[in-house]
């Protein structure tokens, strides 16, 4: 998909980070734009942000709601009449908290909005997409699909299983009109850390210091994937020498990356 003119991109999560981002590069392609978010008023930030003449529907809703998320795939066919590109992008973290600590209700809160979020989606929107001569599937995933590191373990299975389902869904779609991306973002200033339910202020405050890239960057480097019909995009500094080192070193390499994204903000903040 090359021209994205008049084309219906749906995105979750885009009140904040690189759910805002999209719709902001969309909406300057002349993207037709569905957006979702559990958050009314974040919503309404990012609208304010698109280009007047942008054509818009939205709805509020957790899209760990399975009825709520058919409802809209049926609701957004109906006011643009076709559906082009789905990104399912909304997702939370359970904050810093072991295995042993964490309430299973709170594992369970992550894996329902990161995993089921993007099943739902997914499943919503195929038949709407089988109908289109090209349309995308677009899961976002994180660099922490890869590799699994110490307390984040409800995270990092949640991107483990949309990497996983996104890889299964693809082979099975090979041959269709459906192009599927998952995508796995490294470090990204999003609000994903500070609307985390477990943990501590001091935890969630160094866990920022960590989200360095760009979410527009972010969101144009997608783009140019569904563009080239990538399947895997690693996107965000570093992501790509994560992943291959990983497979080398997979219980050396965690410590190592949040070490040196440290020191490489600091050197940042150190520039300002």
């Amino acid at each position: 998909m090359k021209d994205f003119t008049n084309k219906t991109v749906v995105i979750t999560g885009a009140g904040s980070g690189i759910g805002r981002a999209l719709a902001e590069e969309f909406a300057k392609l002349g993207a037709n734009l569905a957006l979702n978010d559990i958050e009314t008023d974040a919503l309404n930030e990012t609208i304010k942000l698109l280009p007047s003449n942008t054509k818009i529907f939205t709805q509020t809703f957790d899209v760990s709601n399975a009825d709520a998320m058919f409802n809209f795939a049926k609701e957004c066919k109906n006011h643009f009449g076709e559906i082009d590109i789905v990104i399912n992008n909304a997702g939370v973290s359970s904050g810093k908290l072991s295995v042993e600590a964490i309430d299973l209700a709170l594992f369970k809160w992550v894996m329902d909005i990161n995993f089921w979020g993007v099943v739902y989606g997914s499943k919503a929107f195929l038949p709407y997409l089988k109908t289109r001569s090209e349309a995308s599937i677009v899961n976002i995933s994180s660099i922490f699909g890869f590799m699994g590191i110490g307390f984040q373990a409800p995270y990092c299975s949640s991107k483990f299983a949309v990497r996983g389902f996104s890889e299964s869904l693809a082979v099975e779609l090979h041959n269709t009109s459906i192009h599927v991306m998952c995508v796995h973002p490294a470090g990204v200033k999003t609000n994903i850390a500070n609307k985390s339910r477990g943990g501590n202020e001091a935890d969630k405050q160094e866990f920022n210091k960590l989200l360095i890239a760009d979410p527009n960057e972010i969101a144009l480097k997608i783009i140019k994937g569904i563009k080239r019909k990538n399947q895997r995009l690693r996107v965000g500094k570093g992501a790509t020498v994560v992943d291959w080192l990983n497979r080398f070193k997979p219980f050396h390499i965690a410590n190592f990356i949040q070490q040196k994204a440290l020191k490489y903000r600091e050197k940042q903040l150190a520039k300002k």
